[in-house]
């Protein structure tokens, strides 16, 4: 399949005519031939959105609602497309492509029906006769850069926000799914959005440092978000903070479940399943580290490793749970974690096996700090288990990171649990819930090395516009001189 720019509402090539392969992880069959944009078609882009942006501005929030409804249905009936590019260009299994596509539609649902939700206030002013306002407007061009990994869900979140606030939006691809990015911004186009307002641009992996650095250094862009990993997201920030630019940073994480004395233990089974292997564990918020307590922990990863190796991996067009990690860089890495841990006396309670780029869903049980699963995200279906004997201990365990995204604590004792969460240091905790968990209203993001700013309903609002405070005075009041 052939992927072309979208800029301006048209489908163009690059302009120096490059194109670049997506090659299918598993297959190594050619999944999608891409534009390879340069620094003109940035350009273009910026301008296109620019252009759009008066216009899109001042557009009324019912107009704007009804238009991003309308790209929430075209969204949706796409997903046996989305599903075929998701496949060959991630290796993601059918169930996650599907998932993906319906919280994308959501994600543009929560949007369209913030368009009334940008509001201000009227603020006590000192000064006689004066009406003293905050009022929120759109920032102007907004740079989007998404990720491989939940790539409809997170391009989606990464524009509809934006769009929803009057800004208008150039998406950068991730190299890694141009096709799949690049379906998002024709569904919008087809639901009428006018041009200039979504462009997308895709690029060859050796250019993406050009790229990026010219979308960003470009005096239009005004607002820029990135969802991918920590060490991309400190050279961002670093040319966000060169050029003053606000950015939204969805970053790494280290995600650990914690499993108390009390707790329901099949409940948290099911839990630690679901958050750890979920898309071969691909995926910000997946458990990355389990925590349980002695008392408890025998029964619990015996239990636990018997529900992992049952779980199907292989070709992600059969009938699996886990299916291709993104390369075989990836599974590399899986195999080292786990010679590095096993060597250093963690048990292998499940799992282990490689075929390709496909690894089994692998558990480590009595993983230690020496161990690199310990404190590296693994980003893939290999999960240290690490015993505690108490609830400090656990506690300092599971802040034991440089990340702060997701976490969850299991326990029957709510109190107990309500009062842990309150020194968990992440910006997401779910009591008796998996660590994998998202919905298009709440307020997502991190803390530490995970990130800044929010994602999500109201909270997002905030980080797409600009507050200004603007006066009515009367024209003959008093000066000092």
């Amino acid at each position: 399949m052939n992927i072309s720019l979208l800029i301006n509402g048209v489908s163009r090539a690059a302009a120096s005519g490059r194109t670049y392969d997506r090659l299918d992880p598993f297959t190594q069959k050619l999944a999608t031939r891409a534009a390879a944009a340069g620094i003109e078609d940035v350009n273009a882009a910026v301008e296109a959105a620019s252009a759009a942006f008066p216009e899109w501005s001042k557009t009324g929030p019912l107009q704007r609602r009804a238009l991003l409804l309308k790209a929430a249905d075209i969204l949706a009936s796409k997903v046996a497309e989305f599903t075929t590019l998701m496949i060959e260009e991630t290796g993601a299994t059918g169930p996650w492509a599907g998932f993906n596509v319906m919280l994308a539609a959501n994600v543009l649902r929560e949007a369209a029906s913030m368009t009334t939700q940008i509001t201000g206030e009227v603020i006590p002013s000192d000064k006689p006769g004066t009406l003293a306002m905050g009022i929120r407007q759109a920032a102007g061009v907004c740079l989007a850069i998404a990720p491989w990994n939940a790539p409809v869900i997170l391009a989606t979140r990464a524009i509809a926000m934006p769009i929803a606030c009057g800004n208008t939006v150039i998406l950068k691809a991730s190299e890694q799914c141009p096709g799949t990015h690049s379906l998002i911004g024709a569904a919008l186009v087809e639901a009428g959005l006018p041009a200039g307002v979504i462009n997308v641009i895709t690029n060859a992996p050796e250019d993406v440092g050009d790229i990026v650095a010219a979308l960003i250094a470009h005096p239009a862009v005004r607002r820029v978000n990135f969802t991918g990993s920590t060490k991309v997201g400190k050279i961002i920030a670093k040319l966000c903070g060169e050029h003053i630019k606000p950015a939204l940073l969805e970053l790494g994480g280290k995600a650990p479940l914690i499993v108390l004395d009390d707790a329901d233990i099949d409940g948290a089974v099911n839990a630690a399943i679901f958050g750890a292997f979920m898309h071969q564990g691909q995926i910000c918020m997946s458990t990355e580290r389990i925590i349980v307590q002695d008392a408890i922990a025998d029964e619990f990863v015996a239990k636990l490793a018997a529900r992992a190796s049952q779980l199907p991996a292989g070709d992600p067009r059969g009938h699996v749970v886990l299916g291709s990690l993104i390369s075989s860089e990836a599974a590399d890495r899986m195999e080292s974690l786990i010679a590095d841990a096993t060597a250093k006396g963690a048990k292998l309670v499940a799992g282990g096996k490689r075929t390709g780029t496909v690894v089994e869903a692998t558990l480590l049980d009595h993983v230690k700090p020496d161990m690199k699963v310990y404190s590296d995200e693994s980003f893939g279906p290999v999960k240290p288990i690490i015993r505690v004997s108490n609830d400090e201990e656990a506690l300092r365990v599971a802040n034991d990171t440089e990340y702060g995204l997701s976490s969850a604590i299991f326990s029957q004792n709510i109190k107990r649990a309500m009062e842990m969460s309150a020194r968990i240091e992440s910006g997401i905790c779910h009591i008796n819930g998996p660590t994998l968990h998202d919905e298009a209203q709440m307020p997502f993001g991190g803390v530490k090395q995970s990130g800044y700013g929010r994602f999500g309903g109201k909270a997002a609002i905030a980080e797409f516009t600009d507050l200004r405070w603007i006066t009515v005075e009367d024209p003959g009041q008093h000066y000092p001189f």
